[in-house]
Order: structure tokens, then sequence, then C-alpha cells
């Protein structure tokens, strides 16, 4: 009876312990996934910015083409008529 009783209470004092690693472990990964979100965050911000930023780019780019076919047609002479 005591063997038994012994047996147990060792049992029951191994799943106490497996229970407090087992919250450390969940609450380290916990941490863990905070940490991948918030750079997942950051990643996503960059993702927008960077479309921003090269949206900007094209139109500049195509206001300096449009510029450019400007002053050709300006140094153009006039048509002949004929």
């Amino acid at each position: 009876m005591w063997k038994s009783a012994f047996k147990l209470a060792a049992q029951v004092w191994r799943l106490v312990q497996d229970t407090e690693r087992n919250a450390k472990n969940i609450e380290a990964m916990r941490d863990e996934m905070n940490a991948i979100w918030r750079a997942l965050e950051g990643l996503a911000f960059e993702v927008r910015r960077n479309a921003e930023n090269d949206a900007h780019e094209r139109e500049k780019l195509a206001l300096r083409l449009e510029n450019a076919l400007l002053k050709f047609e300006h140094r153009l002479p006039p048509p002949r008529k004929g």
C-alpha cells in the first residue's frame, strides 16, 4: 500500500514539474510569437512603403518622359505647307 502511494505521489510530482515546465515553454513561445508578429508587421509596413515609393518613382519618370517629349516637339521646325 505504501509502495503504491509513494508511486502515485512521485507520479503527481513529475506531472506538476512537467506542467510547470510546459507553462514556461508556452510563455517563451508566446514571447517568440509576439516578436515574430512585430517583425512581420514591420515587414508589411516596409512593403507598403516601398510600393508607394515605387509608384511615386514611376510617376516621376513618366513626367520626365513627357517633359522630354514636349521639349523635343518644340525643337522641331513647323510643318511645311504643301
